[in-house]
């Protein structure tokens, strides 16, 4: 008995030790991209981001990871995983605490409430003001790897109404600021073209042109293209 009774203590001991497996995403979503150029198959600058929604997070918010598969790489770059929050604000509390410029485009418009102003006839006005806590990869917006910083954003959006031939789409655009809080205080705007589906409550479409401010070169501008490939929960 005494044998038996240690045989279950260390399968027990050994039970306890197994690590637990990952609990699948939600959802899944992979966009086709193009940073500085238009989304396509291939190219310089192009590639596909996998976005996993992990589900949610204590406060309300969703847990969210990406990873950016660059054209004409064997691996993608690190996963990043960060919160989004019901209004869009983001932050990325696990090191190195990094956002790449392509999760920047599309991680705050996956927040809960961000589209809710949206009238039922798709043309209304809102406004978001909401933060972003990470390292911006460089060429993202106005930041720098490794450090991470708080930016106060302020979005203001507005829907155009449904798209021409495009299903449930309706158009929102998106103009704003953000503004780096500490390091060198710096800034920038944005202007975001959305085809949003108000059914599936994701972006199809996104083009996100931002601008750096004070300007240091004549490359001031970044560009970040985005076209819905794949979405797990899709009606098939």
């Amino acid at each position: 008995m005494k044998t038996i009774g240690l045989l279950l203590a260390s399968l027990l001991a050994l039970s306890g030790q197994t690590p637990t497996p990952a609990a699948a995403p939600v959802r899944h979503l992979e966009y086709q991209f193009g940073f500085n150029t238009k989304p396509a198959k291939e190219g310089s600058g192009t590639g596909t981001t996998a976005i996993d929604i992990l589900g949610p997070a204590p406060d309300g918010g969703l847990m969210v990871s990406g990873a950016d598969f660059w054209w004409n790489t064997v691996r993608p770059r690190a996963t990043n995983t960060c919160e989004v929050h019901p209004n869009g604000g983001v932050s990325c509390p696990q090191r190195p605490y990094a956002i790449s410029p392509i999760q920047l485009a599309i991680f705050t418009l996956l927040g809960r409430n961000y589209f809710n102003g949206l009238s039922p006839s798709g043309t209304s006005s809102w406004k978001h003001t909401y933060t972003i806590t990470a390292a911006i990869l460089p060429g993202a917006s106005v930041g720098f790897a490794s450090n991470s910083y708080t930016w106060n954003c302020v979005a203001n959006l507005q829907g155009k109404g449904p798209m021409k031939n495009a299903g449930p789409l309706v158009l929102v655009i998106a103009n704003g600021t953000v503004d780096q809080q500490g390091g060198r205080f710096r800034s920038g705007t944005f202007k975001t073209s959305i085809a949003y589906d108000p059914v599936a409550k994701i972006p199809v479409v996104v083009d996100d042109l931002r601008t750096h401010l004070p300007q240091t070169s004549v490359y001031n501008k970044d560009y970040v293209g985005l076209k819905l490939l794949k979405d797990s929960q899709a009606q098939k």
